[in-house]
């Protein structure tokens, strides 16, 4: 489904990525886990078009990105979920909905996208009359997901779900992340709760200052040494 190759980014002089590869196919949930300043969210932009890549090649079923708009990679069937469920605060909970769906072809089905999407967040459609402003913050982080939603993605980029959640919240977005997944949405995740990340998808890539250092089932690398010494606090827990 998505392929990075060879990826080497920069913000103007200073170099973000370096020779950055990975694959996610169809249908998988696949973890991007690393410290703070790795490089996660920057390959999530070069992936949407946010930041493009000046080395490498980005492919979708084959066809590249690097030369398409942002707004164009959306239509084409990937939606980014930016870090601490960013919406439009003095919309209602509806209206940044609606906006999810701006494309011609997700328009031709809001309806249906906006049912499912409150089949998935039960509380969106209990506070879809709010101003999204007043919401909590596990709420505003549903609806920055159910927003990325309505564009009908094939490839749901989600950076930092958790951030800023209480624990029980936390669990709650990952049942709700593994639902949609589970409905045919594939899934690039990145998120600081590396254990819960790794427990929850099929495969995992571990980046460290820009590089790709390790991959494997999340079960294969949370028996890694060096990563649950990293990430997980202590070798032995």
């Amino acid at each position: 489904m998505i392929t990075l190759e060879g990826i080497d980014a920069h913000y103007k002089d200073l170099q973000a990525l370096w020779n950055v590869s990975l694959q996610v196919g169809e249908g998988e949930l696949v973890a991007l886990v690393g410290p703070n300043g790795a490089g996660k969210t920057t390959t999530l932009k070069v992936i949407s078009g946010l930041l493009k890549p000046t080395a490498g090649n980005v492919l979708l079923d084959g066809r590249s990105l690097v030369k398409e708009p942002a707004h164009k990679i959306v239509q084409m069937g990937i939606s980014q979920v930016l870090e601490g469920g960013r919406v439009f605060t003095e919309l209602t909970v509806l209206e940044n909905l609606e906006l999810g769906a701006f494309g011609a072809k997700a328009r031709k089905v809001r309806a249906e996208s906006l049912k499912w999407v409150y089949s998935i967040f039960p509380r969106l459609e209990e506070r879809q009359k709010q101003r999204a402003g007043t919401l909590s913050g596990g709420e505003r982080q549903m609806l920055a997901i159910g927003r990325a939603l309505m564009a009908r993605p094939r490839l749901l980029l989600l950076d930092e779900p958790s951030f800023g959640l209480a624990p029980l919240l936390v669990e709650q977005i990952f049942e709700m992340i593994t639902e949609i997944n589970r409905q045919g949405v594939t899934i690039l995740l990145v998120e600081q709760n590396v254990r819960a990340a790794l427990e929850l998808t099929d495969r995992a890539y571990v980046i460290e200052n820009g590089r790709i250092v390790g991959q494997g089932s999340g079960e294969s690398l949370l028996s890694f040494e060096s990563v649950r010494t990293a990430y997980l606090g202590s070798a032995g827990g």
